[in-house]
Formats: C-alpha cells, structure tokens, sequence
C-alpha cells in the first residue's frame, strides 16, 4: 500500500491527545468512611478491573478513529497489476503544460498556468522514485527532450513562463510521441483549456501505446479584440506621398465593442488616430491615411486599447520607402524619345540610357526595370545576360523593331525562353482589346466605359506559342493572338509586345493606357519584402539579393538580441533562416557589418485570440476509437490523481468509514458499557 500524500502522516502525531486525555482522567478509587450506614440502603459496588478495560477500549477507539481519519487524508491506494509489471523499470510519464498566452487567464484558482503547474505536481507527486518524467512545453525546448528523475522534474516546473509560440494538438501529440520508450509504461497527462483553435477538427493521429489523460483547465469567459493584419493599398511607396494602408480587427467577444481607440505609429510617430466600433464576433476593416514620409525603413505600429488580454493589442509592420526607381533603356534608335519622355515626367524614376552599341552588362543588377526598344541586332550575348537578369528577379520589357529580319529575333527570343517570331503581319488598323482583370491594371481605371479607346496596330509580329502556362495577355488581338503579354520567367518577369512604339505600326506610345502600362510595370519590378512575420511559424526571411565576400556575414539584431541567420541564396532574392531563435515581438534589424539592410517586424501568433474552448465531447471525438481519460478542473481535482495514476485502487474512502466507525464504537462504550452489580445492604 502506498499513499498519495505521505505528507498528511504526521497528523498521526494527534494520537498523543487522547492518551494524554486518558492518563490525566484515569479514575482512582478511595474509601470513604461512614459514622452511621443504617440509612444506606444499597451501595454500588464497581470493579476496578472492569472499569479499566472501558477506559482501554474507549482510548483504542479513539486511536484507531484518528488513525484511519489521518489515512483518509493522505490517500492510500493498492498499485494496480499494471504498474506492478512495470515497477522494476519504472515508468515514463510525460507531461504537457499549455504555457501560451491563454494561459494568462484568471479563475478562482489564480492564472491557469500556475493552477496547471501545480496539478501537474501533485500528479508527479504520486509516482514511485523509480519512474521517470518529461515535460512538453510549446517552447519545445531541448532540455525538455530528457527523462528526469521526479526532483528535477519539479524544478523544471518552476521555470515554466508564458511563451509566444502556439501550437496545435496533433503537434503536441507529434512531440510526446518523437522518442517513444521500450518495455516501459508510457503515460502521457495534457494539461491545457483546450482552445478550438488549439484543439482543431482534424482527426489527430496518435501511438495507441501511450495512455492520455486530458485535463482541462476553465477560464473565466472574456471579451477579446485582435488587431488582426494589416496591409498596404499603394502601389509603391514614395517620399512625400500619400500612403493608405488597411487595418484588420477581430471581435471575439459575445458583446459588441464601440468606441475602440485606433492608433497608428510611424517611427515612433503618430501618423492616424481614430474610434471604430466591431461588431460581435465580426472583422472590420479600416483604412488610415497619411503622408510625409522620409525615405528609408519605416517602422509601423497600428495599437488598440483592449483590457483585460492585451497580447494581441498591437500589430508591427515595416516597409522601405525608396528614394528613387532606377530604370535602364536600351534602345536601337536613337530618335525614339517615348520612353525618356515617359520615365521624365515624374523625378521618382532615374533613368538611364543606353545605345545598342555600347551596353554594359554589369549595371544591369542595379536597375528594377530594363526596357529594350528597337533592337535591330539582338545579340545571344545579351540574351544570355538578361535571362540571368530576370532569373534573379528583374523585369524587362520588349519592343521590337519590325523592320529587322525576323531570323535575327527569333534566337535572341528563345534564348530568353519567350516564343519565335512566326511572321510579321501588316494591313488594315487592328484594334487591340484588354483585359481589365489583370494585376497590371489594378487601380488604374476608376470607370470602365463601355466603347473604351484601345490601341491599334497597323504592323505586328506573331509568334509561335510552344506553351502558354507561364504566359498571361494583357492586350489581345483577333485570331487569339497578342498585342502585349506578361511571361514569368525564373523569379522575373518578361513583358513582349507584339509591335513597336513606331508610329507607322500603331499608336501604342501616344495611347493613355502606354503610361500606367509602363509605371505599372516599373513598380511591379521593385521588389518588397512581407510587411510582417510571426514568432514561431516564419522562420525565413527574405530579402532582396545580398552579396557577401568571404569575410563578411549578416546578422539579425534588436534590443538585447543578436544571431546570425543561416543564408540560403535563390533566384531574386536572400533567404534568411533563422530557426526558432526569434521568440519575442518587435523589429529586427538586418545588418551587413554597420550598413542597415532591411528591417524584419514580428507579431506574435493571433491563434491565440479566439477565447473559445472546445468541450469533452468534440476532443474526445478527434480521438476515435483510441481511449482516453478526460477530467475537467471545476470537478475535484484532487479526487482524481489516484485514477489518473495508473487507474489503481483507492482507499481513502474505506478509510473514512473506518473512522466513523470507531467513532461510532466510542460513543457505544461510553453509553452502554456500565460495569456494575447492585449490592443490598441492611
């Protein structure tokens, strides 16, 4: 027989009171002497051993009622066979403590996660020396991967904290079940409120070796808004602008809240501030405006007021403003001013022009969009170097010169991977019609009229399509063939039109769709990195392409923090890993020695928001047929370690009968044990 709480025992020292009651009110007989007795009729003669033996038996009821009242307490129980068969290894018991920010919650026992630390001592209180634990926490730290003795167990316990990282069941379970034991009893306990998004309604997929106990733990109901995510509506982000950005929040709540304050913060600076009303258990979204931004990184906060969770209350972003667009022509014709007269009217785009007979193929890395125009001898080599260009992310964009032979374009077309040229076709104007449901032209057009104004084409090429998979058309023309069309090409973009920007051959440069056609097209070539990331789920950064010599390297920095990331190089742009070292929200900084090269903002997890549980019923049913035991804290928990413990058999009750009893036997004696005779005297 074993005990649950050993520690009650020391209550056994309460057996001293009813000896010490006993000792001090044992009755001793005297004589009495009579002058006169003929008027004592009867006398009462009583046995002093008799009397004795009431007393003993009395105080043996006491002891024995305080005994197993004291036993009663400490919980004692008969280990089952199971845990017999096992108790020569020991077993290994895991435990899963949910330390997420749910956790946080308040009932009358305290915060959830010290209630879960302390029931999952008391289970750990009621193994052997001999068996083993594991903690599993949604850190999932590599200290947590060891069997340890019930000592240091405990005192792993202690350092649990609220984390971050949410994680679901079935990666819990994934966890528990990564290194399963041999020939030993493998029980594992979760401890957790079970959140639906937690808990999820995938069937989850589990070692039917393994005995789950699931405990849940219930929180007061709370009102919860989240600043959910955030996004830009500009196209691109200039110095000086305009810039709209569309804010997402989330009520979780029963309740609808109005008046929540809305903030938004650039650099530390408050840029919008408003008063936004969400309707229960709906999204809203606002957009905020602002302008006068500085070029370079932009740190952005969107915060609410939101008592009492408070996690979710605020949202980072960051962003680059770019001082300038740099954009490269290189054209066969050197009186051809439509695109120098196009990229001149706006001082954000710096071009650069280049003749077709002196192109330096080293600056083409530094430009976000090359224009080729006109090209009457399209070389292999310069194929060759713009197919690297647009693998690693560039734009190009291709007018050509009709007049040229169509043999000369054909194999500087292939060798960018785009179609040979068929023929070239003249006649008759064509009208060209559009797709309005591309990307290019997204923004561009605030109404449509139903006769639109289109270019027209008197001369074009067309081209033998091998594939159409990577291709999109953005102007058409009769006979499914295109005027203008969009080829994804490695990690860029490759635009080829049809005609030229010649007048003989259409109007394409003097159309009012030529100028957000080709701005479109530049701002698409600039690329952005994600406004933001998530602890715990993005471990890869991007980032535009990074160069690094042999002696350099990058690191991730912020208050306090610093780790260098893992580099991994892709076509267009820099990969960054950096496992699961970034636990905490805030910005990050990307630095090449002491050059700034991006800024990264984290948030922490919004799975975590939605403050609602799932019942016994809904997780016992993603388990199937595979048994488990589920316990829920508002019963009595204590009550229930000894069947969580390998379901062994439980005394306590016996126990207190058994008190109750002797109690019941002590007040008999002393009611109904007289052991005297009657004695008649004259």
């Amino acid at each position: 027989m074993n005990f649950l709480y050993p520690g009650f025992l020391f209550a056994l020292l309460a057996i001293a009171i009813p000896i010490v009651i006993h000792l001090f009110n044992f009755r001793k007989f005297k004589k009495v002497y009579f002058s006169n007795v003929q008027f004592l009729a009867a006398v009462e003669e009583q046995s002093s051993t008799r009397e004795k033996l009431k007393h003993l038996l009395v105080l043996l009821s006491r002891i024995l009622a305080i005994v197993f009242l004291v036993f009663a307490f400490a919980r004692p129980f008969i280990p089952s066979s199971n845990q017999n068969n096992h108790q020569a290894i020991g077993n290994l018991v895991t435990l899963y403590i949910d330390n997420s920010y749910s956790m946080e919650s308040l009932n009358k026992e305290g915060s959830l996660l010290e209630e879960a630390k302390r029931k999952a001592k008391e289970i750990a209180g009621a193994y052997a020396l001999t068996d083993q634990f594991k903690l599993v926490t949604n850190d999932f730290e590599g200290k947590h991967q060891q069997a340890v003795s019930k000592e240091e167990f405990i005192s792993l316990l202690d350092g649990i904290k609220i984390s971050p990282a949410a994680r679901s069941l079935q990666q819990i379970i994934n966890r528990i079940e990564i290194d399963p034991s041999a020939n030993r009893n493998d029980v594992a306990y979760l401890l957790s409120d079970f959140q639906q998004t937690f808990v999820s309604k995938q069937q989850l997929q589990t070692n039917a070796d393994i005995n789950y106990s699931l405990i849940k733990l219930n929180a007061n109901s709370l009102p919860n808004i989240s600043v959910d995510s955030v996004w830009s509506l500009s196209p691109v982000h200039l110095p000086n602008q305009s810039e709209q950005f569309v804010v997402q929040l989330h009520n979780y709540g029963e309740e609808d809240a109005n008046d929540v304050p809305l903030q938004l913060m650039i650099n530390k600076q408050q840029k919008a501030i408003g008063n936004v009303n969400v309707a229960a258990g709906k999204t809203l979204k606002d957009t905020l405006s602002f302008s006068g931004l500085g070029s370079g990184w932009q740190k952005g906060t969107i915060v609410i007021k939101d008592f009492p969770l408070t996690f979710d209350d605020q949202l980072n972003f960051s962003f680059k403003v770019a001082q300038d667009l740099k954009v490269l022509s290189i054209s066969g014709n050197s009186s051809d001013r439509y695109i120098s007269s196009l990229f001149a009217t706006d001082p954000y785009f710096k071009l650069t022009e280049m003749p077709e007979s002196n192109i330096r193929y080293s600056a083409f890395a530094d430009y976000s969009l090359i224009v080729l125009n006109g090209l009457k001898e399209p070389s292999s080599g310069l194929a060759q170097q713009l197919k690297l260009y647009v693998d690693n992310g560039g734009s190009v964009v291709v007018f050509p010169d009709l007049d040229a032979n169509a043999s000369v374009y054909t194999p500087f077309l292939t060798g960018l991977t785009l179609p040979a040229v068929q023929e070239l076709n003249a006649g008759a104007a064509i009208a060209s019609t559009i797709d309005l449901k591309n990307s290019i032209f997204k923004d561009v057009f605030e109404h449509v009229p139903q006769n639109i104004d289109l270019p027209v084409v008197n001369r074009y090429f067309s081209y033998v399509e091998r594939s159409s998979t990577n291709k999109e058309n953005i102007l058409k023309l009769p006979l499914n063939r295109f005027l203008f069309a969009r080829y994804n090409v490695g990690a860029g973009k490759v635009y080829l039109s049809a005609s030229s920007l010649n007048d003989k051959d259409g109007n394409i440069a003097r159309h009012p769709v030529f100028v957000p056609l080709m701005f479109k097209i530049a701002f698409a070539g600039n690329k952005e990195q994600p406004l933001y990331y998530t602890t715990g789920k993005d471990n890869l950064l991007e980032s535009a392409r990074i160069t690094l010599s042999g002696n350099q390297s990058l690191k991730l920095v912020s208050e306090g923090f610093e780790v260098i990331p893992e580099i991994r190089q892709v076509p267009g742009k820099t990969l960054l890993y950096v496992a699961d070292q970034v636990k905490k929200s805030g910005f990050y900084e990307l630095k090449k020695g002491e050059d700034l090269l991006s800024v990264a903002a984290f948030n922490d997890d919004r799975t975590e928001s939605d403050m609602h549980y799932a019942d016994e019923n809904e997780i016992k049913a993603l388990f199937g047929k595979q048994n488990i035991a589920f316990y829920n804290s508002e019963k009595d928990a204590l009550s229930m370690n000894v069947e969580l413990k390998n379901n062994s058999s439980e005394l306590w009750k016996l126990c207190l009968i058994l008190a109750v009893v002797f109690f019941a036997i002590e007040i008999a004696l002393i009611r109904f044990f007289n052991p005297t005779k009657n004695i008649q005297t004259t």
